[in-house]
């Protein structure tokens, strides 16, 4: 009674709400209550007006809530790795809080190469946790769009080519996310591939090649990751813009799928007050005052979700239903959210944190090259290390659009490696410039870049060994939402500063930070080569550790690396295939993404999908399984042994591919159906055991709408990528 009576005075007083008239408490605030309960009761109490301002901006980031009944706003936050610094209310400029510096996480191709859905869980609790604790109900992320060409701006973002890998890392990652009760936000559906054009591009797919390729994530993270919220994209599809899509958004996520959550517009891709209405948008955020062109006054209020929706319901030209089940599930929101009274109250910028998202950059750089044991360099081998490189010093965490971040701490490959190596033993040139730079400032730009490559010869000629730090950065036309790349090579004169570098010293390890994949004319060249990418925070200090061998590298790429970009599927069409013709593009290559590309045009990648080495050695053993003939209900389980001969302990992505033998449509090679993260002691061996459903054999057939699993012989590559197969196995499938 006394709790009751505690609960009362809170909500009359922060909340206005009139409750002591009442015998009892509202079901909408009585959380003793089902979800489905307090949402009818709170959509019975009100206006017309107070349910269509549940549905669109009140801000940059927040919608308002229903005052009256004392319905708190939903805040929203970029980005999927880390929250952002708090932005003004009505412009894109930072509110000037000095509280608000956060952990940066790695970007999530680096969560990705992980290959480990544990570790994903740990990165959604603890981004969460952030969230939670900068009061964010809506954390915008992750994303999930299929990495389709390298030159796509914003790959950094998502979970690489593959969907299975796709699917397995999200569920966790959103799983971790809403244990906090902060809304994870799966973005972008569908098909946004491109950033180029992004914002009027068609997009011509088969259905095959979306429910195959692209839509796998987005629904293991509705159906297993049960997330409370889902982005639209700019792009069309059948050219009905993806964000009031019927097909897409009506019938397959809410439908088929059975999305109980809100769908909310990206910032601006609404355009028709009908089309959102009636085609599944619930929240419309961003129109016309996105900060790029202009704002009107009191442009909230004149979004199409806003008056002029409201002007239609009052007419009777569109249906009630439709605005109430879209409060509806602004409503779940908020009980889920901001009125769940049990939820913690988090925590910001904790060394928990920054462990968490040391641990995560470590499992995810990618050893490419390591002729003659080039790493690991332990401390004390050299005593004179040139590091060279731009990316040894420059703050990842800042630029590439809304994943910018201000970060409390971020500890850069330079500083990583002067802490365990020493200030004595190491010599820094910067080599290239990629914008505003404290070198040499009273050069001009080409005689900035010739002086950069000649100071950086001169220190590379004297020094034991040269680690070079190059790749891309989030400048734009570089990793950068809104732009794709002009270019596959690497930018800023580096190929020419690599070879120059090789001209006078043949001992040069090169670490590429990137989100994507870049042309390599020099690697025949160098002896070691390391696949970074924006590891957030605790940078320095993850590959100071793979680089000195206190950490053993253990990530395989979540993406194929091709030699040249014509060697790509989605290049190799031409302008038709990517990027379009600025109205609509072709995805000619279909179902045959990254590897499947490769595998079945037999184009082999320069570094396929998959890979990694390490600096021990596995040993993998005979595969069997269970039985020789299956039938479509049953599961296949594979068993196999794994041993560590090296010296080091150390720890193997093992992955199992499926193909079908005869099949009577176009299949792939081979297609990724499971993997598993073992981790074993030198001389250790362990048995590992994995199951794929029969059913994950299936294709989707286009004429029939259906998923089909042809009676056929299928053979299961076990290998350590997608190319490295080490044991295969032959098995039958009957009706």
């Amino acid at each position: 009674m006394i709790r009751k009576i505690q609960l009362l005075l809170v909500i009359s007083f922060f909340y206005g709400v009139n409750v002591w008239s009442q015998e009892k408490l509202p079901v909408y605030l009585d959380d003793s209550k089902s979800i489905e309960q307090r949402v009818e009761d709170a959509l019975s109490r009100m206006t017309l007006e107070e349910k269509v301002a549940m549905i669109h901006a009140q801000s940059k980031f927040s919608t308002p809530g229903c005052p009256r009944l004392g319905i708190p706003e939903l805040w929203m936050s970029d980005g999927p790795h880390g929250i952002r610094a708090e932005i003004s209310w009505d412009s894109w400029g930072h509110a000037g809080w000095t509280n608000d510096s956060c952990t940066a996480f790695p970007a999530l191709t680096c969560l990705a190469a992980t290959f480990n859905p544990a570790l994903s869980l740990e990165y959604g609790k603890a981004i969460g946790e952030e969230a939670r604790f900068r009061k964010k109900e809506v954390l915008l992320g992750p994303g999930v769009n299929i990495y389709r060409t390298p030159l796509n701006g914003r790959n950094f973002e998502y979970m690489g080519e593959d969907p299975y890998l796709a699917s397995q890392m999200v569920v966790p990652y959103i799983h971790g996310v809403q244990q906090n009760g902060v809304s994870a936000c799966l973005k972008h559906f569908a098909a946004n591939n491109q950033e180029l054009w992004r914002k009027r591009i068609n997009v011509i797919v088969s259905e095959r090649a979306l429910r195959e390729i692209y839509f796998p994530a987005f629904k293991a993270g509705v159906e297993k990751g049960h997330v409370w919220s889902v982005m639209g994209s700019y792009n069309k599809y059948e050219n009905q813009y993806c964000t009031h899509n019927d097909w897409l958004v009506n019938k397959v996520l809410k439908g088929e799928w059975g999305f109980d959550g809100v769908f909310v517009s990206d910032w601006g891709s609404t355009h028709d007050t009908d089309e959102a209405a009636s085609n599944g948008l619930d929240i419309e955020m961003g129109t016309r005052t996105d900060g790029l062109n202009y704002t009107e006054k009191m442009a909230y209020d004149n979004y199409y979700l806003a008056k002029p929706y409201l002007v239609k319901l009052r007419n009777g030209e569109l249906p009630m239903k439709d605005l109430n089940d879209k409060v509806r599930r602004v409503l779940r929101l908020n009980f889920r959210t901001n009125m769940n009274r049990n939820r913690g109250y988090g925590s910001f910028s904790t060394p928990e944190h920054r462990n968490v998202a040391r641990r995560i950059a470590e499992e995810g750089v990618v050893l490419l090259k390591n002729q003659a044991d080039f790493f690991p360099i332990p401390v004390g081998k050299y005593q004179k290390i040139a590091v060279i490189g731009d990316n040894a010093v420059r703050s990842l965490t800042l630029g590439g659009g809304s994943s910018e971040l201000k970060v409390k701490k971020e500890i850069s490959p330079l500083e990583g490696l002067k802490a365990l190596y020493g200030d004595d033993k190491i010599i820094y040139s910067v080599g290239y410039t990629s914008g505003p730079s404290k070198f040499h400032p009273h050069l001009l730009p080409q005689q900035k870049a010739d002086s950069l490559i000649q100071a950086a010869v001169n220190v590379a000629k004297d020094a034991d060994i040269v680690l070079y730090f190059g790749g891309l950065n989030k400048n734009l036309y570089q990793d950068c939402e809104e732009v794709d790349r002009l270019d596959y090579n690497l930018p800023y004169r580096q190929d020419e500063l690599l070879t120059a570098l090789l001209n006078v010293n043949k001992n040069v390890g090169v670490i590429i930070i990137s989100g994507n994949a870049v042309a390599m004319p020099w690697v025949n060249k160098v002896p070691a080569l390391i696949q970074s990418w924006y590891l957030g925070s605790e940078a320095g200090h993850a590959i100071a550790d793979v680089i000195a061998g206190n950490v053993i590298p253990t990530g395989k790429l979540p993406f194929s690396i091709p030699e040249k970009l014509a060697d790509n599927g989605a290049h190799y069409y031409g302008q038709k295939s990517y990027p379009g013709d600025t109205l609509n593009v072709v995805y000619q290559e279909d179902i045959l993404v990254g590897y499947r590309w490769h595998d079945t045009k037999r184009i082999p990648a320069l570094f396929p999908f998959g890979y990694g080495l390490s600096y021990t050695t596995f040993e993998y053993g005979k595969v069997t399984t269970d039985k020789k003939e299956y039938f479509s209900g049953d599961t296949v389980r594979i068993c196999f042994t794994l041993t560590n001969t090296g010296k080091s302990e150390g720890s193997e992505v093992v992955q199992l591919y499926v193909g079908q033998n005869k099949p009577s449509v176009l299949r792939p090679v081979k297609e990724l159906k499971a993997f598993d993260k073992i981790r074993l002691l030198p001389g250790e061996s362990k048995e590992v055991s994995l199951a794929i459903p029969v059913k994950e054999f299936a294709y989707f057939d286009d004429v029939r709408k259906a998923w089909v699993v042809e009676p056929d012989y299928y053979t299961l590559y076990c290998g350590a990528s997608s190319r490295d197969i080490k044991s295969i196995i032959k098995i039958k499938v009957r009706q």
